[in-house]
């Protein structure tokens, strides 16, 4: 079995390639140049250096939403392109659910945070038992405060990853009243290696569509639309 990565949910660009439960090449930037610059030539280089048929992949795994509106289109422009061009199924997961699987053996809760603006996060929460993920609370977009309230209800140790993190940090530590922690650099931002290994339980599951069915998950309005519905209202 082998699955071809993709993530451009976020400031993070990332490819992979699985095969058989081992990791063969994974190449990620945390860059200011924008994915439609590097998502082609990242993956043009990861396929050279491990010398990759295309025609051998079986599948295509991408996050399918939430984050940046312009890196999901990318992405899923991407995936979608490749699977009808090759004529292979996309394997969609769950972005929140993605970056939580970096901390796969975890003790504790996971609590993944995207930078939604306006004080929101796209979030969610996890528990691992072993290898097996566990999800408590499906990715939503929720206010941090809201967020903090509920980890404070359930009590438990808490690990933070996500690009809302340096955003909300000094919030979190003034709401937080359980314990918890931040996770460190090398683990904290989508990886497509990560996706890679999720998506590939996924896909026996079954949980794969046809690229032409795939469609990005946004949970909510863009920017231009949410002002846009706003100038209306305010007309009406």
């Amino acid at each position: 079995m082998k699955i071809l990565a993709i993530d451009s949910s976020g400031m993070v660009a990332s490819v992979a390639v699985w095969e058989n439960d081992l990791l063969l090449a994974e190449y990620t930037i945390n860059y200011k140049k924008t994915h439609s610059q590097t998502l082609l030539p990242m993956l043009d280089e990861a396929a050279g250096m491990i010398e990759l048929d295309l025609e051998s992949v079986d599948a295509i795994a991408v996050t399918k939403g939430p984050g940046s509106f312009t890196g999901l289109r990318i992405g899923a422009a991407t995936a979608k392109g490749l699977g009808l061009a090759l004529k292979k199924p996309v394997i969609p997961v769950a972005t929140v659910d993605a970056l939580a699987y970096n901390l796969v053996y975890a003790e504790g809760l996971v609590c993944p945070i995207m930078d939604a603006r306006r004080s929101q996060v796209y979030t969610g929460l996890y528990r691992f038992h072993g290898a097996e993920m566990e999800t408590l609370l499906e990715q939503t977009p929720m206010a941090v405060a809201e967020l903090t309230e509920k980890l404070n209800d359930i009590g438990q140790k808490v690990l933070f990853l996500g690009d809302g993190v340096p955003v909300y940090e000094s919030l979190l530590r003034e709401r937080l009243t359980v314990d918890y922690a931040f996770v460190p650099a090398h683990m904290n931002r989508q990886r497509a290696g990560a996706l890679a290994a999720l998506a590939a339980l996924l896909y026996k599951k079954g949980e794969a569509v046809t690229a032409m069915e795939f469609q990005p998950e946004y949970l909510r309005q863009s920017q231009a639309e949410r002002e846009r519905a706003e100038r209306e209202a305010a007309k009406s």
